[in-house]
């Protein structure tokens, strides 16, 4: 209890950066995993990684011989899952989502985000949709979680008609998008 009301803590505190309150749900933490690839020497990313709740649910996913590359510009976070999860699948980059390419140079399987499209600017929010879909292999997904059915318009600019959203009931409310990049 007090490690949960911490983290609230820490959240709230942060509202810009996290966008949220708390930590995504457990129902929200299977459903945004749902596409993580679980074959062999896969290359995952996830935006956003928070305290670590939805790392772990990756991990969790992945194979032995994959990797996570998980973006955070909150260096407290990246702090507190360097000591509280210890997998040498875990590559922690305290850093932008829109930098993806600077620290990626493979093509990506899959990308998990919970980043707060809330409260970045439009051109800034596209860039990381673009940027993701440009790294995507082909039927690929791009899931995030989201408090808001507003931003899916911006995923549908870029990824079209292979969007689609799950409702999770919680409070708050959370919207899981899941987005597939096909061969053009």
């Amino acid at each position: 209890m007090y490690s949960k009301l911490k983290t609230s803590f820490a959240f709230a505190k942060n509202l810009f950066v996290t966008g949220a309150i708390s930590e995504t749900s457990r129902k929200a933490e299977i459903e945004i995993c749902k596409y993580v690839p679980k074959g062999e020497n896969k290359i995952i990313i996830e935006l956003g990684m928070g305290h670590g709740n939805i790392t772990r649910e990756i991990l969790r996913n992945i194979s032995p011989s994959s990797k996570l590359y998980a973006f955070e510009v909150n260096k407290r976070f990246c702090d507190h899952v360097k000591k509280n999860i210890f997998d040498d699948r875990l590559i922690i980059v305290n850093d932008g989502a829109e930098n993806i390419k600077n620290y990626v140079n493979e093509n990506v399987d899959s990308v998990v985000g919970s980043i707060p499209f809330s409260f970045i600017s439009n051109e800034k929010g596209n860039e990381i949709i673009q940027v993701v879909h440009d790294k995507l292999v082909n039927n690929a997904y791009y899931s995030q979680v989201l408090y808001t059915k507003f931003n899916f318009k911006k995923f549908q600019k870029i990824f079209f008609d292979q969007c689609k959203m799950k409702t999770i009931k919680n409070i708050p409310t959370e919207f899981i998008y899941h987005s597939r990049k096909v061969p053009e």
